[in-house]
């Protein structure tokens, strides 16, 4: 079993930059290929961003060059560096964890989730 908490989350203006963890427990987190997906009102939830156990990183097209997925083994930490903030990055943000994927862009392939993280893009 893992727990995820996710944190970070809140309001920002457009342009603005917000920083989400993820903390996991339960199993090693070395060994854990970790996503960043969101769900917004009305939509199905999407992949965001990946990081395999080995550091390998993956990207949604529309936040390529805007955020960044990170990770720190020592504390059992992932993070999502959301810079240049746009409305349409208003959602709930989901850390999602696996020790095996085949494909990273599917929600269906990872076996734990944290609870979600409201982030709110808006004037």
């Amino acid at each position: 079993q893992v727990q995820l908490v996710e944190s970070g989350g809140g309001l920002v203006q457009p342009g603005g930059s917000l920083r989400l963890s993820c903390a996991a427990s339960g199993r090693t987190f070395g060994m854990l290929n970790m996503g960043w997906f969101r769900q917004a009102p009305g939509k199905e939830r999407e992949f965001v961003a990946h990081i395999t156990w080995r550091g390998r990183i993956y990207y949604a097209d529309s936040v390529s060059g805007r955020f960044t997925i990170s990770r720190d083994n020592a504390k059992n930490t992932v993070y999502l560096q959301m810079n240049s903030l746009k409305p349409e990055d208003t959602a709930v943000y989901y850390c999602a964890a696996d020790p095996g994927i085949n494909s990273y862009r599917d929600s269906a392939e990872y076996d734990y989730w944290g609870q979600g993280t409201q982030v709110t893009v808006s004037s």
